[in-house]
C-alpha cells in the first residue's frame, strides 16, 4: 500500500464537509489509504462530541511522517478562521475554504500528499468574498498553472455505472451554443482519452459524444451545431486515432445497452450529463478532475446546509472519492 497520505479539504465549514471528514475516518478500513484533513481541529473535535462520533483528533504537520492515522484523524490546522456554525454559511470563512484547497494542492506538489480530495464548497459564499473562479474545477486549473505548462481542467463524474464529461460546465445554458466550439470539444476529448489511459488504465478508451439539440439536431431541422461544430470535431478526433462516435441523441445514450458501448460519455453542457450520472449513482458518484498534473476527486454533491451538523450526512460519496483517489494515485 502507498503510505503517502491523501490531502482532504474541509469544504465550506458551515456545510456537511466537516461531518464527512469525521465519518470518512470512521470508515478508514473501507478506504484503505491514509489521509489527513485541512480544517479547524477544535471545531472538528467539538462536532464529533456533539454528534457522539468517536473520532479523536491529532494535530499534525503533513511535512512530517503521519503516525496518527490509525488511532486519530490527522488534522493540519488552518491559519484562517474556520469555526463556522453548521448550516450558516458566511463570507468570513471563505478565506479558510480557499486556504484549505491551496494548501492541499501545495502538499501534493511537495510530495507530502499523493492526491487531493475536496469536500463541497459554496460558490455563492465564495463569490461574495471576491472569489474570481466559476468553481472548484476552474480554481484547481489555475493552481496547476504554477506547476509549469498548460492545464485545462476537465470535470468527469465517475461511477461504476457511468462516466460522463460535460464539455461546457458552469455557464448559463443560454450561452452554451456560443461557447461550444470545435476546438473545445477536441481538446476536451483528447484530455479524456489521455487520462483514461494514464489514470484508469484503459488502453483505448471509447468516447461517445452527445449532440447539443434534441435528436442530435435531426439533420439540421432542430439546430445546426451538430453539423457545423460537433461533427467536424469528431472527424478531427477520428483522424487523430481516437475511438469516438457521435453526435448521438442524448436521450438514448444512458440506458444500460447504450452505456455498454462506451467508456465515457461527453455531453455538451452540464445538466445534459450530470442528470443521468446523479440519477444512476447519486450516493457513490465521484467528481474527478482530468487534465491536471495531480489527482483530484470530490464527492458528487453539494454543501447540504439544510442538514449540516445534524448527524444526517451520508459519507458514501466521499468514501468513494477517497478510494478512487487512492486507486488513481497508487
Amino acid at each position: 500500500m502507498n503510505a503517502t497520505p491523501i490531502a482532504m479539504t474541509m469544504g465550506d465549514p458551515a456545510g456537511i464537509g466537516p461531518e464527512l471528514l469525521l465519518r470518512a475516518w470512521l470508515a478508514r478500513d473501507a478506504i484503505a489509504a491514509p489521509f489527513f484533513a485541512l480544517a479547524d481541529p477544535d471545531a472538528l473535535a467539538e462536532l464529533a462530541r456533539r454528534l457522539a462520533l468517536a473520532v479523536p483528533i491529532a494535530v499534525v504537520d503533513p511535512a512530517e511522517p503521519l503516525g496518527a492515522f490509525e488511532y486519530a484523524l490527522p488534522v493540519a490546522p488552518l491559519a484562517n478562521a474556520a469555526g463556522a456554525r453548521a448550516g450558516q454559511p458566511h463570507l468570513d470563512f471563505a478565506a479558510a475554504t480557499i486556504e484549505s484547497i491551496e494548501r492541499a494542492v501545495g502538499y501534493v506538489r511537495s510530495g507530502a500528499a499523493r492526491a487531493v480530495v475536496t469536500n463541497p464548497i459554496s460558490k455563492k459564499t465564495l463569490y461574495e468574498a471576491g472569489f474570481a473562479h466559476p468553481g472548484h474545477t476552474e480554481f484547481l486549473g489555475e493552481l496547476a498553472k504554477s506547476w509549469g505548462g498548460l492545464a485545462q481542467p476537465v470535470m468527469m463524474i465517475w461511477s461504476p455505472l457511468l462516466a460522463v464529461v460535460p464539455v461546457t460546465i458552469h455557464i448559463p445554458l443560454a450561452v452554451v451554443p456560443a461557447k461550444l466550439t470545435r476546438r473545445l470539444i477536441v481538446s476536451t476529448a483528447r484530455i479524456v482519452d489521455r487520462d483514461m489511459q494514464k489514470r484508469f488504465g484503459i488502453a483505448r478508451p471509447r468516447l461517445a459524444l452527445a449532440g447539443l439539440n434534441p435528436h442530435a439536431g435531426e439533420g439540421g431541422a432542430i439546430g445546426r451545431e451538430e453539423i457545423e461544430t460537433i461533427a467536424p470535431a469528431i472527424a478531427e478526433l477520428l483522424a487523430g486515432g481516437l475511438d469516438v462516435v457521435g453526435p448521438l441523441p442524448a436521450d438514448t445514450m444512458f440506458h444500460p445497452a447504450a452505456r455498454a458501448r462506451y467508456d465515457v460519455a461527453l455531453t455538451m453542457y452540464h445538466d445534459q450529463g450530470l442528470i443521468p450520472a446523479k440519477t444512476l449513482a447519486f450516493d457513490d458518484g465521484v467528481n474527478v478532475t482530468l487534465g491536471l498534473p495531480f489527482v483530484r476527486t470530490s464527492p458528487d454533491h453539494g454543501t447540504a446546509f439544510d442538514i449540516a451538523g445534524k448527524g444526517l450526512a451520508n459519507p458514501s460519496s466521499l468514501i468513494a472519492a477517497t478510494r478512487l483517489a487512492a486507486r488513481l494515485s497508487g
